[in-house]
């Protein structure tokens, strides 16, 4: 408890007293600023949308790396972790060099929203993958293949035996990439031009503020951002945590 109280309880406190130091008006005034709204319903969009590819594609990306056998699977394993690290600024440089105005493919997305979300995948690319490999590596095969003895066809076999068991560890992993995703601010910097209301996320607005002497604003939509994402993983965990229990029971 001391060790969470000084790493993490004492600099949330000290962030919820920057922002409403100066009153309770000046805190509701800095987070229902047009552009501070824009920058957050942004953020919030483009984490979701990571979120749901990551669900997607983060599953079948475990599920390839667990079943499935072919030449240099060791280096993709390893590749998997490399936005874990990487400083995010390179994933920025790495997006910009290929989807930039030099770019070899002839794909330019830089300052759209696109960019922000290709960046967004680009760090959280990691968290539903290993989230979900250890269940798979776990899962009884004995129960994939009893089913298909009664007749269960494979899609059935995924609805009704696979995906109840891995729904816990996309849950979680799904959380962690929003969480990840809603705070990015390295990977996002170079390629999304800071643009108000078009491609100016959350985290780039605080370093805007803050440039600007700005404290007490970038610390309200800080503690925003934080209210977000903490809230976010506590629904999400309960949703796995009521599926867990639906599951055994």
């Amino acid at each position: 408890m001391t060790f969470l109280t000084v790493i993490v309880g004492l600099p949330l406190a000290a962030l919820t007293w920057a922002a409403t130091k100066e009153g309770s008006q000046t805190f509701r005034d800095a987070i229902t600023s047009p552009q501070a709204i824009a920058a957050l319903k942004l953020t919030l969009l483009a984490a979701v949308a990571v979120a749901l590819l990551n669900a997607v594609l983060g599953t079948i990306t475990a599920w390839v790396l667990v079943r499935d056998e072919f030449r240099g699977k060791a280096v993709v394993n390893a590749i998997v972790d490399l936005p874990f690290a990487l400083p995010t600024i390179v994933a920025g440089l790495t997006i910009l060099a290929l989807y930039g105005p030099r770019s070899p493919i002839g794909v330019d997305v830089t300052y759209t929203r696109t960019a922000i979300v290709l960046a967004m995948m680009f760090v959280t690319l990691p968290f539903v993958v290993r989230t979900v490999q250890p269940v798979l590596e776990e899962l009884d095969a004995e129960v994939e293949e009893a089913a298909r003895s009664l007749g269960a066809s494979s899609l059935t076999t995924f609805r009704r035996v696979i995906f109840p068991n891995l729904l816990p560890g996309i849950l979680s992993g799904m959380a962690l990439a929003f969480a990840k995703a809603v705070g990015e601010f390295g990977a996002l910097v170079i390629i999304t031009g800071n643009l108000p209301f078009r491609t100016e996320v959350a985290s780039v607005y605080i370093f805007g503020r803050i440039e600007s002497g700005d404290t007490a604003a970038a610390a309200a939509v800080a503690v925003v951002l934080l209210l977000i994402s903490f809230a976010a993983l506590l629904l999400i965990g309960a949703i796995r945590h009521f599926a867990t229990k639906h599951e055994r029971a």
